[in-house]
């Protein structure tokens, strides 16, 4: 396999609204992140992921884009934008942007001037369809956000297609001049030196309407071999897709070198299992470790040889990951740690979510009111019309609503955590004052210093990073355990995933095998005895000695 610079990399995800407020307007802005950037220096992160920061209405905090060539003014101004780029590659960080390009604004010009006529030059820009019987939409298909995915414009007398918001019609990506578009306004951006895309639900944009497909559309690889021939191919720049829908099978058509097509993707299998098959995430599952385990092996020895795992745990779309699959209470410190080491120790390339490095908790406002996902009130008005109780529906929102990422950032225990000297455009977390980066500098034995240990231990260990992954205990209900070997090296890796102490025995190949421990997150460093008891939420990485090999 041919080495990347993106392969050892950790990359970061800041969702700017929320994460530092310069100005004092209860926004975070281009300022903050800048002001910031010796914060994420220290923890080693290689990436900023950013998400949207382009000019837009803002119905779904930016990613409804009204101009991709400018700044949102309450994110600030372009020229700050390459502030941002320059100050910190002079930190050897690289930002990448979010390409938002399934969907526009409906303030995006291009629309403005798409609906004012049948005859537009812009009109094929979109997706347009006579009403159907009645006047009724022309098909029953849904908007992930809630109600039909098409919308009636009456000006023109048709509907526009629009898989999210009613305020984000979906570009026509079966028209020529829709890609020239969107390839000029990319090879813009990476003239401006950013460091390369993640693609925003990039596996819709093949979509054919009116066969009902929407993922994986016929024309979705042509289009994106197209699109990497045209801008980034050539650039040493990582691309990542947001691939809901992806297989292991069709991880590879995206992330296989050879295709020339991206980097890697985000699939959500390990997200998507804790989901209830009719209600969705509305209506949460237990977690079911043994199964987690067997998607997680699963992409790690499907894409052993061809392709590339992306390995995250949250974003600005999902739960906190302490929250959703270790312990927020007594044992959340032990778990967040755990949960670090057990993903960064995976074959791929790891994301974290600003915040996770704290282990930042999700929240539970006490009104609906409080609540600013689109998403969530979407869901939440017509699940209520629909006669699911309103406790029923705030505790799906409690488990897996957007807004549990998108409360500020905890930068220290001051008012509003730092975060903004005015009032927040959200609630901040009210545990901020225990959980905050300024206390987390501080203590040695932090959540943050046990990421900066992990990033940095990547950076020693090859086989981290290229080796080959082994699971272990497959069908343990409390251990995600696995082997990564490279050549003679080797490392152990073993998690408790539960709060409650595990013994068992070690297959007889590792018992009494001498080693390093690298990372561990309790005083006493383990070591591999025949006989294993580990503590609630115990997790270590152990590097063996060649000579026990």
């Amino acid at each position: 396999m041919e080495t990347k610079w993106w392969h050892d990399a950790v990359v970061y995800q800041i969702y700017p609204r929320s994460f530092c407020d310069a100005n004092g307007d209860g926004i975070g802005d281009l300022a903050g992140i800048i002001g910031k950037l010796d914060y994420l220096k220290t923890l080693g992160v290689e990436v900023i992921w950013l998400s949207p920061v382009f000019k837009s209405p803002m119905d779904d905090n930016g990613y409804d884009i009204s101009d991709y060539c400018d700044i949102a003014p309450e994110f600030g101004t372009l020229a700050e934008m390459d502030t941002l780029i320059a100050e910190a590659q002079e930190r050897g960080i690289r930002i990448v942007i979010d390409l938002v390009v399934n969907h526009t604004s409906d303030e995006h010009p291009w629309f403005v001037e798409a609906r004012k006529s049948k005859d537009n030059p812009y009109r094929d820009y979109y997706i347009w369809r006579a009403p159907g019987e009645g006047g009724a939409p022309p098909d029953v298909q849904r908007a992930a956000f809630g109600g039909s995915a098409w919308e009636f414009d009456a000006a023109t007398g048709e509907y526009y297609y629009h898989l999210f918001s009613k305020r984000q019609p979906d570009l026509n990506w079966a028209n020529p001049k829709v890609q020239a578009e969107v390839h000029r306004m990319m090879n813009w951006w990476l003239d401006r030196d950013i460091g390369g895309f993640r693609m925003d639900v990039i596996d819709l944009i093949g979509k054919d309407v009116d066969r009902g497909i929407t993922t994986n559309g016929p024309r979705l690889h042509e289009l994106l071999r197209e699109m990497n021939a045209a801008t980034f191919g050539h650039r040493d720049v990582l691309t990542v897709g947001e691939t809901w829908s992806a297989t292991p099978a069709i991880a590879k058509l995206y992330s296989d070198p050879a295709r020339r097509e991206l980097s890697m993707v985000f699939q959500f299998e390990h997200v998507t299992i804790t989901h209830d098959p009719e209600h969705g995430k509305w209506k949460p599952r237990a977690f079911d470790l043994v199964e987690f385990k067997r998607v997680m092996t699963k992409w790690q020895t499907e894409l052993a040889d061809s392709g590339w795992n992306s390995l995250f745990w949250c974003n600005h779309d999902l739960p906190r990951a302490v929250s959703k699959y270790g312990d927020d209470g007594r044992y959340r410190v032990e778990s967040a740690k755990m949960l670090a080491t057990a993903l960064h120790c995976l074959k791929g390339t790891p994301y974290v979510y600003q915040g996770e490095e704290l282990g930042m908790t999700n929240v539970r406002f006490d009104s609906i009111e409080a609540y600013r996902d689109i998403e969530s009130l979407g869901h939440y008005r017509e699940r209520i019309a629909a006669g699911v109780a309103h406790e029923a529906m705030m505790e799906g929102i409690y488990a897996n609503g957007r807004d549990n990422a998108r409360t500020p950032m905890h930068w220290d225990a001051s008012p509003n955590a730092g975060f903004t000297r005015g009032e927040p455009w959200i609630p901040v977390n009210p545990n901020y004052v225990g959980i905050n980066a300024e206390a987390a500098l501080a203590d040695p034995d932090s959540v943050f210093h046990h990421y900066r240990r992990l990033i940095s231990i990547r950076k020693a260990h090859p086989v981290i990073v290229y080796g080959d992954y082994l699971p272990l205990f497959d069908d343990h209900p409390q251990l995600f355990a696995y082997e990564r070997r490279l050549g003679d090296e080797r490392i152990v890796v073993i998690n408790n995933f539960s709060g409650e102490t595990v013994e068992l025995d070690l297959p007889p190949e590792l018992q009494g095998v001498a080693g390093d421990c690298l990372i561990h997150n309790y005083d006493v460093p383990p070591r591999l005895d025949a006989r294993l008891a580990l503590k609630p939420y115990e997790s270590f990485a152990i590097a063996v000695r060649a000579s026990a090999n």
